[in-house]
């Protein structure tokens, strides 16, 4: 959490942002359950994502999630995993505590506004990214719980990095059928079965088969995911 600096306030789509002052031009980029925006960080020119949680404190199950996704998010160290680069909070005290910002690498776009405006050259090498992020999330015993088009983020060098830890577990805990996006969830999911490991390689192949519609359903490309 960085020490305390002169913020201000701007007001985007109804929403209330309070940032550091290096932090200027800001513009909304994402529409999730709190939103984001790109913003560019005056002391070294380079263009960032902040993603507000707001009142991540108003119940134990929010909570948990802020504290989940800010944990997992601090240690992971990947090209193809999203990591953190800041967090603040314009609170002075704990009591003050409403809200709190994480700040990210900026992406350009992500996979849910790309389909159909893909090479087959640029549609393996972004399942390649999917697998090696996901290779490195599983190994470090962790299910992301929400991989869809929406989580896995691209620049404009097609470099892909995934996103949005608030759902994700742990491999050895019990966790509840109600995850991932609907269309995106696994045959073990919808079944509910209690314990889940696999779920990576059926989203792999549907995200396949969403950036090329045209292509057969290319299930081979998940087996290698642990």
């Amino acid at each position: 959490m960085e020490a305390r600096a002169h913020f201000y306030r701007q007001e985007i789509n109804s929403t209330v942002w309070e940032v550091p002052e290096k932090f200027t031009l800001l513009k909304q980029i994402g529409t999730g359950a709190y939103g984001s925006v790109s913003s560019i960080n005056e002391k070294n020119k380079e263009k960032v994502a902040i993603k507000k949680l707001h009142r991540p404190f108003q119940s134990e199950i929010f909570a948990k999630r802020a504290y989940r996704e800010l944990r997992l998010l601090k240690h992971m160290k990947h090209e193809n995993v999203i990591g953190l680069i800041d967090v603040f909070s314009p609170a002075t005290t704990l009591d003050e505590m409403q809200d709190f910002y994480l700040v990210m690498p900026y992406m350009f776009t992500d996979l849910s506004k790309v389909r159909g405006h893909l090479t087959e050259d640029k549609v393996q090498f972004l399942v390649y990214q999917m697998l090696c992020g996901l290779r490195y999330i599983h190994k470090a015993g962790i299910i992301h719980r929400d991989l869809k088009p929406g989580n896995l983020a691209v620049n404009q060098d097609c470099e892909l990095k995934i996103l949005d830890f608030g759902l994700a577990r742990s491999t050895d805990a019990e966790m509840t059928g109600y995850v991932v996006t609907r269309w995106y969830r696994a045959p073990e999911v919808i079944l509910n079965w209690m314990h889940y490991t696999q779920t990576g390689k059926t989203i792999v192949a549907v995200t396949h088969s969403h950036l090329r519609p045209c292509c057969r359903l290319s299930m081979e490309l998940a087996c290698s995911v642990p």
